[in-house]
């Protein structure tokens, strides 16, 4: 089992609490961008990947090498969506998890909501990232992780 981090967006505070789980669990996690990943000393059970430069590269790394009964950290729906009928356990940075029930309405709304910028309709998007969200992401990934762990 490992522990999969789409690291181009997520926020330092995601990342922090993915080392710290890592850590404390002896689990592989692997921290994927298309830019350097600066990873804490100390913490044998890190890995960085750097992928080419490109929109999906990221993505498309994750969704090849990622399998079921991993867990993924990614804020990306469509890549969410390629991860969960793989068997992956997929949460986002705020907390939640993206199971086969709803991943099919998600894709559906991003895509509207993706159409809508298109054709210049301001849709807004998420309250800044801050310590409720943190909260609400590491006990979603604890959860994710002790399952996951139970699976094995």
């Amino acid at each position: 089992m490992k522990l999969w981090i789409d690291a181009d967006a997520a926020p330092m505070m995601v990342k922090e609490v993915c080392f710290r789980a890592s850590d404390r669990l002896t689990l592989d996690a692997v921290f994927v961008a298309n830019q350097r990943v600066a990873l804490p000393p100390g913490y044998t059970h890190l890995t960085a990947v750097r992928v080419d430069s490109g929109a999906d590269e990221a993505d498309r790394y994750i969704a090849e090498h990622a399998e079921a009964g991993d867990v993924a950290v990614t804020a990306d729906i469509p890549l969410a969506a390629l991860l969960v009928p793989k068997g992956v356990v997929v949460i986002d940075p705020r907390g939640e998890e993206y199971t086969p029930e709803i991943i099919g309405e998600r894709l559906s709304v991003r895509n509207f909501m993706d159409e809508l910028r298109g054709q210049g309709v301001e849709t807004g998007g998420h309250a800044p990232y801050g310590a409720k969200e943190k909260q609400a992401f590491a006990n979603a990934l604890d959860r994710a992780l002790t399952r996951a762990m139970r699976g094995r």
